[in-house]
């Protein structure tokens, strides 16, 4: 059909005014109308296609902010109506904020707050919020709280949003970083932490190799100048940026011309440890000391002269120098036999380790366990201060043997290590361990090709 012949609505009212009364034109005009749209409107398969497709989001994917919102419920409610626009205001938690505090700042009435914690355990658990945290509030047109979302860090997120029954769900979001493994290595000149940071380690990694060897070596008065490293970890990256560490894998340190060696082992039972190559445990009984002190400000002298009252009392302990505040740790696994408050020892606390061992811990300035308490090695239970006769911070720490006073500085290294890989779990240690010990061989063998070149050039000149 061409152009000339093609019906056209013009053509089509000249032809039915010439065979209707002028009564009907009204009428016949309405039906030409509805008939040109009929033409030239698409059909419904094509109008079809052009809307977007709903998208399925699976529970294993990475959430946007705000994607529980839009279910596949949401979608079809907002086919059906238009969907109201939220107001959010997120917000980064600051030390001493409450969570109270957070939801004035958010402009969010408190009611709101009750009615959410009201909501399950989970809810109730953001009350406990730390810094750095941060807070995404959504919020209807009448201020009514819709959706609170919880940024715990870079790959969790935990979400409360309202149901139809006005009640709040809860959601945990996960994303998982890419690992990448890291080596660095140092020799130490002046000091450990000065060595570590120059080579490109955290402050926590570089404690968390000396807890690796603090059964072995004392790091505040075994270190030497010439003493090196090499440490094997994780580094963990998010959409190309790293968002942090991993633990170490695998360790080797040489003090005083003896090296130590470690490796990162997850047991049947998904606990992890550090043992030597051959399934040794790293860890013994007991940690060398259980404060970071500044200084030894007082020995283990059975001999002493007392510097308050000038006579000779017996110093069955030793005493570390340190800030008051700073941690101290139990020294191994154990039950809080006392914890209370004296003239002479100020706040102290005794632990009880099995039926041969006690430490005893004096001149706290807070006790952070009672008696009859458990505790794990390294766990915090006090803090240093000069409470009872002290003549300024420090810890005083015994070690009992049998009831009968040891010196601490030399004990620990008498005492046997904790339990070591038992020989049917040997297998599975091998088949876990050696690739990561053979990684870190590779790591160290260009410096020691390094240094056998050295050497033959020296003996050839």
């Amino acid at each position: 059909m061409d152009n000339q012949s093609k019906p056209t609505p013009q053509r089509l009212l000249g032809t039915l005014r010439q065979y209707f009364p002028r009564t009907h034109a009204v009428a016949a005009g309405a039906a030409s109308l509805a008939l040109a749209l009929v033409m030239f409107s698409s059909t419904p398969e094509v109008e079809a296609k052009r809307l977007p497709l709903p998208v399925k989001l699976s529970s294993a994917e990475p959430m946007v902010p705000g994607a529980a919102a839009h279910s596949a419920a949401a979608t079809s409610a907002a086919a059906a109506e238009p969907q109201q626009t939220l107001q959010t205001k997120t917000l980064k938690v600051k030390q001493g904020d409450t969570l109270s505090d957070l939801f004035e700042r958010a402009g969010v009435n408190t009611a709101e707050m009750y009615q959410l914690l009201a909501s399950g355990g989970k809810a109730r658990q953001l009350a406990d919020l730390n810094p750095g945290e941060s807070l995404t509030f959504r919020t209807d047109h009448s201020g009514a709280l819709q959706n609170l979302e919880l940024h715990r860090d870079a790959l969790n997120l935990e979400e409360f949003s309202r149901g139809d029954s006005g009640a709040f769900k809860y959601a945990l979001h996960q994303r998982q970083p890419e690992n990448y493994t890291a080596y660095r290595k140092a020799e130490i000149k002046s000091s450990l932490f000065v060595a570590g940071s120059d080579a490109g380690l955290s402050g926590n990694l570089i404690m968390e190799m000396a807890d690796v060897f603090s059964s072995d070596i004392d790091f505040a008065l075994d270190i030497r100048k010439g003493d090196s490293f090499g440490v094997m970890y994780e580094e963990k990256f998010l959409d190309g940026k790293k968002i942090g560490n991993g633990p170490i894998q695998a360790v080797s340190f040489t003090n005083r011309g003896k090296t130590f060696n470690a490796v990162r082992y997850v047991d049947i039972h998904g606990d992890a440890n550090y043992y030597t190559p051959d399934g040794r445990s790293m860890r013994k009984a007991f940690i060398r000391t259980p404060v970071d002190f500044t200084r030894i400000s007082s020995s283990y002298n059975p001999r002493r002269l007392h510097p308050i009252f000038k006579t000779r009392r017996p110093h069955y302990g030793t005493d570390y120098a340190a800030p008051t505040g700073t941690p101290v740790y139990a020294a191994g696994d154990g039950r809080v036999v006392k914890s209370g408050y004296s003239k002479p020892n100020g706040n102290y606390i005794f632990i009880q380790h099995g039926q041969h061992y006690m430490t005893r811990y004096l001149h706290l300035s807070k006790r952070r366990v009672k008696t009859g308490d458990r505790v794990k090695q390294r766990q915090i239970i006090g803090n240093v201060g000069s409470t009872g006769y002290a003549t300024g911070p420090h810890l005083h720490y015994e070690f009992l043997v049998n009831g009968q006073h040891r010196n601490p500085a030399t004990i620990v290294s008498k005492l046997p290590k904790a339990k070591s890989i038992p020989s049917s779990e040997m297998d599975r240690f091998r088949t876990q361990t050696q690739p990561l010990l053979a990684q870190l061989e590779n790591y160290q063998r260009p410096a020691l090709a390094q240094r056998d070149d050295d050497s033959d050039n020296s003996s050839v000149n």
